[in-house]
Order: C-alpha cells, then structure tokens, then sequence
C-alpha cells in the first residue's frame, strides 16, 4: 500500500509516516525541506505547489499540515480545497488531521466544544479556522475524504500505548471521563483508518482507551 504523507517533518506527521513505516507500508514524505521522518521516499514540494500528476498512484495521502498564526490561519481552508482539486475524481482517499474544536458536544450538533465557557480564548480563531474547513470538506462528493479529530487534549508527548476507542461527531469520554489522546496514539488511528478505509467523507474521532 502506497502512502504519502504531508508534512511528515511536523509533530503528527512525523509519527504517523513511522507508524506506517513499522506496518511495512510504503511512505512517502512530502516535505519543503529536507526529509526527517522514517518515510522510504521523498517528495520535496510545498503542498500548495502539489499537482494531480504528484499523488497519482497512492493509495492514500495524509494531510498533517497546520497553520496557526493569525496571518495563516485561511491555509486551513486553502490548503483543503487545493488537495481536493487535484484529487477531485480519483480514488485516492484524503485523510486530514483535524482539530477537536469542532466536535459536538450535544446530541441535537448545535454546539461546540469551542462554543464552551473554558474553552482558551487563544485558541478560538485557530478553531474557528479549522471548522470552516471542515464545513467546506463535507461539501465535496468528488473526493474520498475522511476527517480525524483527536480528543480536546491532544498530546505532543504522551505515551504509545497502542490502544484507543473510535468516536464519530460528538466529543468522547474514555471510561476515566477524559478526553485525552497522545500524537502516538493517534498516529495508530490514523494509520488504521488509512488502511481500512472505512469511513469514506465522514470525520471521526479518536481518545485514549
């Protein structure tokens, strides 16, 4: 199975291109600079710069990008929409790292967890920015896109533990009430759902078991 993975140099990326690695798939990194994960191959292009004739022929590609300045915070949506483009048509099926802002904390999906009294006001317009681009995402047919959320605390350098639980739209409470998931446990979502491909233009979401 042939994978490539944008923005393999950055935290996600890095750990999701090894954890692709170590099943014995084959990865390559799409990086600006020179290649620091464990990917077999490298593609050395931004990601807006990316052509349909770039990732022809892979079976998946993983976008780890993530923009979060004020000034580069529209990438979200821009960077979603340039992927989409050149995969618009194909089968080759788009997985995003998203964001946990967006998750819904209520059955009737009214409300947010960005919407939440102790939500970060430093981290609203980064939500705001990526919910945008989920919103846009859900309006494409023409791409086999699926949409992972990690839980609300997302964790650079938390432990492999190798397990967690599969949520959908609405925020996930581990069995200790926590929603807490580390990259490295992610990066085994996100790898899983890649090979199985089982959540075609659906998000997702992930916590720690």
């Amino acid at each position: 199975m042939k994978i490539a993975v944008i923005c393999a140099n950055g935290k996600a990326g890095k750990l999701i291109a090894r954890e692709a690695v170590e099943r014995g798939l084959d990865v390559t990194a799409v990086v600006r600079e020179e290649n620091r994960s464990a990917a077999q191959h490298v593609l050395k292009k931004d990601l807006f710069d990316l052509t349909a004739a770039d990732l022809k022929g892979f079976d998946a590609v993983i976008d780890a990008f993530g923009a979060w300045t004020e000034e580069t915070l529209p990438q979200h949506s821009a960077s979603l929409a340039h992927l989409c483009g050149i995969l618009s048509g194909s089968e080759t099926r788009l997985l995003v790292v998203g964001g946990a802002g967006s998750l819904y904390v209520n059955p009737e999906h009214t409300a947010c967890v960005a919407d939440g009294p102790d939500f970060p006001d430093a981290f609203k317009p980064l939500a705001a920015a990526m919910a945008k681009a989920l919103g846009e995402l859900r309006q494409r047919d023409d791409v086999k896109w699926t949409y992972l959320s990690p839980a609300a605390d997302f964790q650079a350098d938390g432990a492999r533990t190798g397990r967690y639980l599969l949520g959908g739209e609405e925020l996930t409470l581990n069995s200790r009430g926590e929603s807490v998931i580390s990259y490295a446990d992610y990066a085994i979502a996100m790898v899983d759902e890649a090979v199985s491909g089982s959540h075609i233009r659906q998000r997702i979401s992930v916590v720690s078991h």
